[in-house]
C-alpha cells in the first residue's frame, strides 16, 4: 500500500511540504482536532512508510510503526504545539502540525531538524493490532 509513496515526485512534494511546514502557522488543538478526529491516518517519510495512527474522542490515539504493535494514549495542546503521551512513555512527544495541500505535515518539536512527516493517507482501513504476546 506504500509503494506510492517513493520516487522523485514523491521527493519533490516532500520538499515542497517541508518548505512550506517551515514557513506556516502550527494548527491549535481544535483544528488539529477537527481534522483528525475519527480518521486514521498514515505518515510517511522521505518518502517512505513511517507508522499510523487512529484519532479517538476525547483525545485519544494509538500509534503503530506498521509493525502490528500499537501503543495508545492522549494528546494535547501545548504552547502551540500537540503533545502525545503513550502508555510506554510519559515523556510528552510534541510535534507543529500545519495542512498543506490537504494534508498534514508534523515536525517534531523534541528534536525539529530531526523528523519530519507527512500525511500519506487517510484511510477507512483499520490499522492493524495483534495485542500482547502470551505464553512462554
Amino acid at each position: 500500500m506504500f509503494n506510492r509513496l517513493q520516487g522523485p515526485a514523491t521527493a519533490a512534494a516532500f520538499a515542497a511540504f517541508s518548505t512550506f511546514a517551515q514557513a506556516a502557522e502550527p494548527m491549535d488543538g481544535r483544528a488539529f482536532d477537527a481534522y483528525t478526529q475519527g480518521k486514521t491516518l498514515f505518515y510517511g517519510q522521505n518518502g517512505q512508510a513511517y507508522g499510523a495512527e487512529v484519532y479517538l474522542e476525547n483525545q485519544r490515539v494509538r500509534w503503530s510503526f506498521l509493525d502490528g504493535q500499537c501503543k495508545d494514549g492522549f494528546w494535547y495542546e501545548d504552547a502551540g504545539q500537540i503533545c502525545f503521551v503513550y502508555e510506554d512513555n510519559p515523556e510528552p512527544q510534541c510535534w507543529a502540525f500545519h495542512t498543506h495541500g490537504g494534508r498534514l505535515i508534523a515536525r517534531f518539536e523534541n528534536l525539529p531538524n530531526a523528523t519530519e512527516l507527512y500525511e500519506a493517507q487517510d484511510t477507512d482501513e483499520e490499522m492493524i493490532c495483534l495485542g500482547p504476546e502470551i505464553g512462554v
